[in-house]
């Protein structure tokens, strides 16, 4: 079953976040589980995000929160947030196109 991680978070470095992500994306070729990810900012509120990360199942997304790269970077990335990020773990039920 699909599995889809909300990460919400509040930085005012966004380019060393995504400088972060790009250095886990190319660390992790061939090895990751992540199917798709989605990042996003907030209309009204230009230093709240939202990533979006989808894996095939949770074990998937577990796997992946298990690599050591996955474990560097994250530390890297909470170390730019002006607060601890929010997560939320949802098992796909239903999806419509």
């Amino acid at each position: 079953m699909t599995f889809v991680q909300l990460i919400e978070y509040e930085t005012t470095h966004d380019k060393e976040m995504m400088d972060l992500w790009n250095q886990w994306m190319r660390m992790t070729e061939g090895k990751r589980t992540l199917s798709r990810e989605l990042h996003g900012q907030d209309r009204e509120n230009s230093t709240h995000y939202v990533d979006i990360v989808e894996f095939p199942s949770y074990e998937q997304a577990m796997r992946n929160s298990e690599m050591p790269e996955t474990q560097r970077v994250s530390e890297q990335i909470r170390g730019l947030c002006s607060k601890e990020p929010r997560f939320v773990n949802l098992e796909v039920v239903e999806e419509m196109s």
